[in-house]
């Protein structure tokens, strides 16, 4: 069963709204368009219970069921990326440099349909509180809304989510148990010495050979600082210093990204550049100023909601299985960091990657995940029957 038979007949619908989405994508926190196209979409379902203002520009929308029941969280991130769009689609962005260039677009529909279904229906006990989530890419939404409260406010017990997944087959479900996604840490570092003539290095502190044995040496904490079955990645990603070929200069800097999956690792990891770098610059006689920024955690599915959610996915789309980990990163670890769920990717196919100014989100995929994620609070929650009610 690709998708639940009421929201395939939603499907030209749900394409429309994914592509006035995509039309008018915004960016961080400033998602207000965006939720007032939201929130009158729910109130056309006939839900009545609808919170804005949450993150600036999130929502948190309630459903409730048929007899009394925990309350599900299901989430949607909202914000587009700061992009210009090549795709030359007649419903390409209207906005000069943002795109929906992650399936956001995707997934807000993808909720949407489920949430227009779930109203209609209501065949579950309980609540279901549906949370549409600005600023996953830069900023944090979910921590921001997590610390708002939403999780004690609405009481939600457990909570998930969905990604799509280029590259993987449509309609395909994919996860993993346990970490499923890295945390981030961003290092910046620069290097202040002593510049002059390119031709007398004897009388500088030169900041750019510092940062050529800071640079590998950072290295050495993959190979030499960490167990071989830890996962770690530093990669350096920007170099900048220097005016001229002749002059030794006196600052430059660098940044580094930094994934890990166990907190441990992470703590080793910060400890150990803090110590690197200030030797290297003690022993090259330059001064260091290490800023190491924690961003968001490890997404770490729960092992029993992780294995529900597979379950109930293998129902509804053209497979589910496991997959490997990935070293990318995603802001929903905060939400599984306050309740226990689980995350997983839903293949669109084949096309460009996320982040690329030529992606666009397959239409054909939003009624699974929208059936996806009906299903999963169907199952969840199932409806007492009346039968059981009078025992």
């Amino acid at each position: 069963m690709p998708a639940l038979n009421r929201i395939a007949d939603y499907a030209p619908e749900m394409t429309a709204w994914r592509r006035h989405l995509h039309q008018h994508p915004e960016t961080r926190f400033e998602c207000h368009r965006t939720a007032a196209f939201i929130a009158a979409r729910l109130r056309d379902f006939g839900i009545t219970e609808i919170h804005e203002g949450i993150a600036q520009s999130g929502i948190v929308a309630i459903i409730e069921g048929q007899g009394a029941g925990p309350t599900i969280g299901l989430r949607a991130d909202i914000d587009a990326l700061p992009i210009t769009e090549e795709t030359g689609l007649p419903h390409a962005s209207e906005v000069a440099g943002k795109m929906h260039a992650c399936g956001h677009d995707g997934h807000t529909t993808m909720l949407l349909g489920a949430a227009r279904y779930l109203a209609e229906t209501r065949n579950f006990s309980g609540r279901v509180a549906l949370i549409f989530q600005p600023a996953e890419e830069w900023g944090g939404g979910a921590e921001v809304m997590v610390k708002e409260g939403i999780m004690e406010r609405f009481g939600i017990t457990r909570v998930f989510a969905l990604h799509n997944a280029p590259g993987v087959p449509e309609g395909r479900f994919e996860g993993a148990p346990g970490p499923i996604m890295a945390a981030v840490d961003t290092l910046w570092v620069t290097v202040t010495g002593q510049g002059g003539h390119g031709a007398h290095p004897e009388e500088c502190a030169d900041p750019v050979a510092a940062i050529v044995q800071m640079v590998n040496g950072l290295q050495t904490i993959v190979s030499r600082n960490r167990k071989g079955t830890d996962a770690l990645v530093i990669s350096v990603t920007q170099i900048h210093t220097g005016t001229a070929d002749n002059i030794i200069p006196e600052t430059g800097w660098f940044c580094a990204t930094i994934r890990t999956y166990d907190k441990a690792v992470q703590t080793m990891v910060e400890t150990r550049c803090h110590e690197m770098l200030s030797g290297i610059a003690a022993a090259m006689e330059v001064r260091a100023e290490i800023t190491f920024e924690r961003g968001y955690p490890a997404t770490v599915n729960h092992a029993g909601d992780f294995d529900f959610a597979l379950g109930v996915a293998a129902e509804i789309g053209s497979g589910a299985g496991e997959c490997e980990p990935t070293m990318g990163a995603e802001d929903f670890a905060y939400m599984l960091e306050a309740r226990p769920g689980a995350y997983l990717f839903l293949g669109q196919g084949d096309g460009a990657g996320l982040h690329h100014p030529r992606y666009d989100f397959n239409d054909a995929i939003a009624p699974i995940g929208a059936s996806y994620f009906a299903r999963l609070v169907e199952r969840a929650q199932p409806r007492v029957a009346e039968s059981d009610k009078a025992a």
